[in-house]
């Protein structure tokens, strides 16, 4: 029996092994730290055997295949070890993409990729199909396929995962957007991290929808390398595309959505919606029932999330946006004054591209780290006023006292969460619950 061993332990891990048990494999799961309770309560119940703690890398390296998480970096040792020999590596996605014959809808993309995914599911779901929800969201694919319960999957991928993707090949690939971003899993080369989003495309052919977003400059300069057989399909503000964006509204042929009308505001979120609303009709719905169930959507949370209304100050969880490049949105999306929370653990950031967009809309910034530095000392010409603490609390009842009816206080924090919260969902609770308390006294 041949012997597939999975590398990583959490949920696309198990529910590869899952998979592989159930195609008569041998499977060996290896993971160097903890597992959950769960987990290993699952893998027993399966007879699948595991370790943690550490990696036999005599038995990883008999494997004829391993399928790797996409937490695991390719510099790592065992990685190295399993490069030398040759052995074919993989993620769960490219795995479990050879046992299904659903529709497959994958998206990938630097920002915006999970609102895009959640829009597709949610307008493909509504049409009555039955839809799975993974990659990087949801239960495991892996899992899902073994279940064998849907005709299409909506699969949110990121650049590690298409990393270990070959054979891959979903029936509407959709690329979002391309700026820097985990530069320290490309050796700090971007076109290393553009090739690897563009690998969404890569076995693109005459039965392939490739869905992406025409403006954005990287995408630009590398269309070309997009298979000429595929079946192109454009979001664009400047060219009449197949999703043609103006100031008030978005044109498809023959359907059109008013943005005043839409659950989802500010420009990132039209091209969300525009580039889902494609996804949704190249997977086989019609525009009429798109629209019609657009307005039912809720957005997952911490996604310039509304948290309430305090004296006439509205206060928004955006704790998702983790690089400059969301919180350059998040500030595209209101027209009122705003007071921005930003701060945590930075990642190289460069705050210049903000500079316009603060000096117009910002009337204060309320830096929430441990090392607020960097933060005061740029934006300290630009806006009328900072404050720096360590404390969530202090930082909302700062931006409170700052505030007048009619502005925003907006938690779009630019930087990683790991100097004070758990993760960016622990950020933004705290924040939410705070503010609700404050609200109802």
């Amino acid at each position: 029996m041949a012997l597939i061993s999975i590398l990583g332990g959490g949920e696309s891990g198990v529910g590869a092994a899952l998979l592989a048990k159930s195609k008569g494999f041998d499977v060996f799961l290896s993971d160097a730290g903890a597992l959950k309770e769960n987990y290993q309560q699952t893998l027993h119940e399966n007879q699948i055997e595991f370790e943690t703690g550490e990696h036999s890398v005599e038995r990883i390296l008999a494997s004829q295949e391993i399928i790797i998480s996409p937490g695991i970096p390719e510099k790592t040792d065992i990685v190295k070890a399993i490069k030398a020999k040759g052995i074919s590596l993989v993620s769960e996605i490219e795995f479990a993409a050879r046992y299904t014959k659903a529709k497959i809808v994958a998206i990938t993309g630097s920002n915006g990729k999970t609102t895009t995914t959640l829009l597709t599911y949610h307008f493909l779901k509504s049409a009555g199909l039955k839809v799975g929800l993974a990659g990087n969201i949801g239960q495991s694919f892996a899992k899902q396929v073994m279940e064998d319960q849907h005709d299409v999957y909506v699969l949110e991928i990121s650049s590690f995962q298409l990393d270990r993707c070959f054979e891959f090949k979903p029936d509407v690939a959709v690329l979002l957007n391309i700026t820097p971003d985990h530069l320290d899993r490309y050796e700090y080369q971007f076109e290393n991290y553009i090739a690897s989003k563009f690998r969404i495309f890569q076995n693109a052919d005459a039965h392939t929808s490739c869905v992406f977003w025409a403006d954005d400059e990287v995408i630009k300069a590398h269309a070309t390398t997009i298979p000429t057989s595929a079946r192109l399909k454009t979001v664009s503000f400047h060219t009449k595309a197949d999703a043609y964006i103006t100031a008030d509204s978005i044109q498809f042929e023959g359907a059109a959505l008013t943005l005043a009308d839409a659950p989802l505001k500010g420009p990132h979120n039209a091209i969300n919606m525009a580039v889902a609303i494609l996804a949704a009709h190249e997977a086989g719905v019609a525009y009429e029932q798109i629209l019609a169930s657009l307005p039912l959507f809720e957005n997952a949370p911490h996604r310039l999330e509304s948290c309430g209304t305090w004296d006439g100050v509205e206060f928004i969880n955006d704790s998702k946006a983790t690089n400059v490049d969301a919180v350059y949105y998040a500030l595209n999306s209101y027209k009122q004054p705003l007071i921005l929370i930003m701060g945590g653990v930075d990642k190289g950031n460069e705050y210049e591209v903000l500079d316009p967009l603060v000096k117009e809309k910002v009337k204060g910034l309320i830096c929430l780290g441990d090392d607020n530095s960097k933060l005061e000392s740029h934006f300290g010409g630009i806006v009328p006023q900072i404050f720096s603490t360590r404390v969530i609390e202090r930082a909302i009842i700062k931006s409170k006292e700052w505030a007048k009816p009619g502005d925003v206080v907006l938690l779009s924090p630019a930087c990683a969460s790991f100097d004070l919260f758990k993760n960016y969902e622990d950020r933004g609770d705290q924040f939410k619950n705070i503010v609700k308390q404050l609200i109802h006294g």
